[in-house]
């Protein structure tokens, strides 16, 4: 065997490396190299850092038990909006309803009728508060710079240079925050800790529920033992539903299954996406909190999607999407920005039928509103099917330009006085809605008996605000 041939398959690639290596092209031989030379280099440079990954357990439903005064370890209660009828999805439930066999996120008619509750309407408004509590917790210990916020209730933090500072070790760190944020908030949180920020986030995900202290940790070599044989593979972040059907074609079920394929077969099946995938198997994660701050996004889109009610007829559903065109149209405004490429997509009731929509693009950028809508409407009558309930609605702008310094195209055809007026009419319009709120103006449309806007005006995140 061949140095190359030792290196993938002994120090970090499997057998399946190996594999590839020795039956490969000289250009195969280089990826490995470059594979596993890039593989190193990460272990060496990242083996002294220390992430932690911080959740608030069930969130939602602890923010509404803490403020009735009850234990959301004890009393059952379910964040819900009950005006949407026995088929509300449930948005949280408490770890006493989750001890009970109550499935996270299921339907209010889902919940056995034996089990006693209290239903909480969401506060989204409410729940970005206490974020925005925790997160000045983590800032009286932590920089901003060494901080993520993952989500509403989840954040990442390089707990690298503060072990030495609070003389503390990681799981001490972590506790300290922990008992801060529970101290102020009446909040319990899990954590994660990891060598890089997949570990730590694995970490949380998969092992702080096997300890009693809801506190997992993770290096690479415990990684390996602990997680390579994890079933289902699910689990493990980023590994959606469709990834792993589509490994199962190759009889992987698991990391280590992952790593014992050649690396070719994994590039062939999801292209660029393959890296991440051998990385995560092996453990590695190169990227750090620094190089998220630093990530400058080479394409840009906005974009909005609505699941209805009810289900909607096709003349009801056209005012719905001309409602979310015309605030997609706002932002773009708000944020100086135009497009020349916009997206539809519709889906229909109970999957009757395979979701329609596609692409179109624009003459010239534009933020228009009677430009942009106009295709929209002449996209939506393209491709969407009459005679099927629609359920879902989902529209986009890409290919964003900023506006003052887009070197715009002209069109021909395009009235510019009439565009700067409708423009100024725009400014005019966001400067009303965020001094007396989203409602202060409206269009016809909105009072329209099917369309959704004035309600969806007072929601946060499509919850109740």
């Amino acid at each position: 065997m061949g140095k190359l041939a030792y290196i993938a398959a002994h120090l970090g690639g499997g057998r399946g490396a190996e594999r590839w290596y020795t039956t490969g092209t000289p250009v195969a031989h280089l990826v490995v190299l470059y594979l596993f030379l890039c593989f190193f280099y990460t272990v060496s440079v990242m083996a002294d850092k220390v992430y932690l990954c911080i959740d608030m357990k069930s969130f939602f439903a602890s923010v509404e038990a803490i403020d009735r005064v009850l234990d959301p370890f004890t009393d059952n209660l379910v964040v819900a909006d009950p005006s949407r009828g026995s088929g509300s999805v449930c948005l949280a439930i408490t770890p006493a309803m989750k001890a009970l066999g109550v499935r996270n996120r299921c339907r209010v008619f889902e919940i056995p009728k034996d089990i006693k509750y209290v239903t909480a309407m969401p506060r989204m408004k409410k729940y970005m508060e206490v974020s925005a509590q925790i997160y000045g917790i983590y800032l009286r210990y932590i920089s901003a710079e060494d901080i993520h916020v993952y989500s509403i209730d989840e954040c990442f933090l390089d707990a690298t240079p503060y072990l030495k500072m609070y003389k503390k070790t990681p799981k001490e760190l972590a506790i300290m925050l922990m008992d801060a944020i529970k101290a102020e908030t009446g909040i319990c949180a899990t954590a994660g800790i990891g060598t890089n920020l997949f570990l730590a986030k694995v970490a949380l995900d998969v092992t702080a529920k096997k300890v009693p202290d809801h506190i997992g940790y993770l290096d690479i070599d415990s990684f390996k033992k602990e997680l390579w044989h994890h079933r289902p593979i699910t689990d493990i972040w980023n590994i959606g539903g469709g990834i792993a059907k589509r490994l199962e074609k190759y009889g992987v079920y698991d990391l280590y299954s992952v790593t014992q394929l050649a690396p070719e077969v994994l590039y062939k099946e999801f292209g660029t996406n393959a890296e991440y995938l051998i990385d995560h198997a092996n453990g590695v994660e190169p990227c750090t909190i620094a190089d998220i701050h630093n990530y400058q996004s080479k394409s840009h889109s906005l974009s909005n999607s609505q699941i209805l009610f009810e289900d909607y007829k096709y003349d009801d559903a056209l005012i719905v999407m001309q409602e979310m065109v015309d605030n997609l149209v706002l932002e773009l405004v708000e944020k100086n920005l135009v497009s020349d490429e916009l997206f539809l997509g519709i889906g229909y009731s109970k999957d009757v039928h395979r979701p329609t929509g596609g692409s179109r693009k624009l003459p010239a950028h534009t933020s228009s509103f009677k430009s942009i809508v106009r295709e929209f409407i002449q996209l939506y009558k393209d491709t969407t099917v009459k005679g099927v309930p629609i359920r879902r609605l989902s529209i986009g702008l890409g290919h964003l330009l900023d506006a003052d310094t887009a070197h715009l195209q002209l069109d021909l055809f395009a009235d510019l006085d009439a565009e700067k007026k409708e423009k100024d009419l725009q400014h005019a319009l966001l400067g009303i809605k965020e001094k007396f709120g989203k409602n202060a103006v409206l269009r016809g449309i909105n009072y329209f008996e099917k369309s959704t806007g004035r309600a969806r005006n007072k929601m946060v995140g499509g919850h109740n605000g």
